[in-house]
């Protein structure tokens, strides 16, 4: 991610989001209500997270049911500053096919104001999903739309400045969730 000044503050490091990681996957579990699930990561963050889910699961029959696919959504830059005021979705690849009558697991890092999974849910109810679950990591617990983390990894209420930053390889080199206070 990139620089942002003022104080971070680390809250959850690798060792403290394993468990975290596993309680979301046995909830996900226990949500499956078909037999061909579909767990959609959203591009960026999401879409390793979903993976980190699936690994969970694979101790559990329900994985091998689980189809994997990510969806390009833009709304935020790295450095979490809005790049578009409507969130933008990558639907050049047209997955209606693969939505259609399935439950879908939508997984994202972070459940700020919903603007972004309120949008991916639209989407996908009129792609034909039977039912739009989300899955967050941090929930701000601030949402302006009705939407909510049916599989909640933390909830963070802080203060209206600060700013959740999840840290999520293949995109940066540790597992962890840091709350950055910016100056001024």
């Amino acid at each position: 991610m990139t620089e942002v000044i003022g104080t971070r503050f680390r809250l959850y490091d690798h060792a403290a989001l394993e468990p975290v990681i596993e309680r979301m996957a046995r909830h996900l579990a226990a949500l499956i209500e078909t037999q061909r699930p579909l767990l959609l990561g959203m591009l960026r963050r999401g879409s390793p997270l979903a993976d980190r889910m699936l690994e969970k699961l694979t101790n559990q029959e329900q994985a091998s049911s689980f189809e994997r696919l990510d969806l390009m959504v833009k709304r935020y830059s790295d450095d979490l500053k809005l790049l578009h005021p409507e969130t933008r979705l990558d639907t050049t690849l047209d997955i209606s096919s693969k939505v259609r009558n399935r439950q879908v697991f939508v997984v994202d890092d972070v459940l700020y104001q919903g603007y972004s999974l309120f949008r991916v849910a639209e989407y996908l109810r009129a792609a034909g999903a039977a039912s739009v679950h989300s899955v967050v990591l941090a929930d701000r617990c601030v949402t302006q739309l009705p939407i909510h983390g049916d599989v909640i990894g933390v909830k963070l209420q802080i203060a209206p400045g600060d700013v959740v930053e999840c840290s999520v390889p293949p995109y940066e080199p540790e597992f962890a969730i840091d709350v950055l206070r910016p100056l001024g």
